[in-house]
């Protein structure tokens, strides 16, 4: 993947996504796309994830997500985040 091809975005989901598995779900799904980046919780409960990697792969990445987590998530915030590749696979963080 060249430095020019690399689209990265926070998304920061909402609902009941804390305690129910969700960080280790989207870990699991990101076996399945080419993507870099890690995912969090955050202390207003809330849950955060960078991803980077071809656009549509993440994008493709964020509704794998999205599916399988439906009953969960109330709303999938998706915010900017550019710049030069920074992640080297794709990691719970603590």
């Amino acid at each position: 993947m060249n430095k020019e091809s690399v689209y990265r975005t926070r998304a920061v989901f909402h609902g009941e996504v804390q305690g129910v598995g969700f960080r280790f779900t989207t870990k699991r799904i990101s076996l399945n796309f080419k993507v870099c980046g890690f995912v969090r919780n955050l202390p207003d409960g809330t849950v955060e994830m960078v991803a980077e990697g071809m656009e549509r792969e993440v994008m493709r990445f964020i509704s794998a997500i999205n599916e399988e987590m439906s009953g969960n998530i109330l709303k999938t915030e998706l915010l900017p985040d550019p710049g030069p590749p920074k992640f080297i696979g794709f990691d719970i963080k603590r």
